[in-house]
């Protein structure tokens, strides 16, 4: 939801409500920013796994 909200934001259209309609469509064709931003997080999660185990 914080992605969502934070790329609507800088989105070029005239309200918020427009600005945040279109990013969730952009999300739900896999498309927008904050679903490029959410494949990167757990892409980046997924790398990290293996390196769990250590103790610092």
């Amino acid at each position: 939801m914080k992605n969502l909200i934070s790329f609507s934001r800088k989105r070029s259209e005239k309200t918020m409500a427009l600005k945040l309609a279109a990013e969730i469509q952009a999300a739900y064709k896999e498309e927008g920013a904050a679903f490029k931003r959410k494949e990167d997080i757990h892409r980046m999660a997924e790398a990290n796994k293996a390196f769990s185990h250590f103790r610092f």
